[in-house]
């Protein structure tokens, strides 16, 4: 059988298995760090340098040095964050991408600033909750990205289907030459190639369809599929390999029924 057709969608659904791994491992590492940071001591903020409060023995000022503990917490939230989410957001741990980058494209710039070692302040309740609540839904954001991986590998393995009957078909048909068809056998094949030719036509306008949808996991997850394709395929020969090789089929199945016709033609 001639795979070279169909390849391009073979290498796509092992593209998107390895995707899908690495979504998973992703996806255990921010569940690790949300539970580790939720085990961390939050304390609430200090009143401002300068202000005055109130003691049994007077008034007393807040020394700004003591103010801007930027304690331990903030600090160990950064290094949680560099040993369980990093090495899976990064393609090289020990790259030059600053750490607090790395933070901003998983969590957001508002995370990010709150983290960073120039904000100071210790680590308040507050910022313990905005750091929760962003890996919580960084996990709900791989959850969507994984549903919409099923549904791409379910999209290619149906096209697959369709693709391998017809190769399987064509394998078996090449087998016996047209000169050695009856009249009955060449209409039957220009049939069969005819019924192949419209699966795979159908085919290009049910990838469409998909490929036109998305994946809805929340309110506020969505993944565009045809977005999702392009990521995937990007460094591919072509970004919709289903559509090439379907496109490709028909068209080889076109030039049989071509090739069968000519014969029949001869034989009135």
């Amino acid at each position: 059988m001639n795979t070279e057709r169909t390849a391009g969608v073979r290498d796509a659904l092992d593209r998107v298995e390895r995707e899908r791994e690495q979504v998973l491992a992703k996806r255990r590492a921010v569940e690790r760090f949300e539970r580790r940071v939720r085990k961390l001591a939050a304390r609430p903020e200090r009143p401002p340098s300068g202000t005055v409060r109130a003691t049994a023995c007077g008034t007393t000022s807040i020394p700004a040095a003591t103010r801007r503990d930027a304690g331990p917490g903030r600090r160990r939230v950064r290094e949680l964050f560099a040993e369980t989410i990093r090495p899976h957001s990064v393609s090289d741990v020990n790259g030059s991408e600053p750490l607090a980058v790395t933070i901003r494209e998983e969590f957001g710039p508002e995370v990010a600033t709150a983290l960073s070692p120039d904000a100071g302040g210790r680590f308040t309740p507050a910022v313990k909750e905005a750091v929760v609540s962003a890996a919580t839904d960084r996990q709900r954001g791989l959850d969507g990205m994984r549903r919409a991986l099923d549904a791409e590998e379910r999209s290619l393995r149906a096209a697959l289907a369709v693709l391998d009957e017809c190769e399987n078909w064509l394998g078996r048909a090449d087998a016996t030459p047209l000169s050695e068809l009856g009249f009955e056998g060449l209409r039957q094949r220009h049939e069969t190639l005819a019924d192949h030719r419209e699966a795979c036509d159908r085919l290009v306008r049910e990838r469409q369809r998909h490929l036109d949808g998305a994946t809805r996991h929340t309110a506020a997850v969505e993944i565009d599929h045809r977005f999702l394709a392009e990521y995937l395929y990007e460094d591919r020969a072509t970004d919709y390999p289903v559509l090439t090789a379907a496109t490709r089929a028909a068209g080889v199945c076109a030039d049989c029924q071509r090739a069968v016709r000519d014969h029949l033609v001869r034989r009135v």
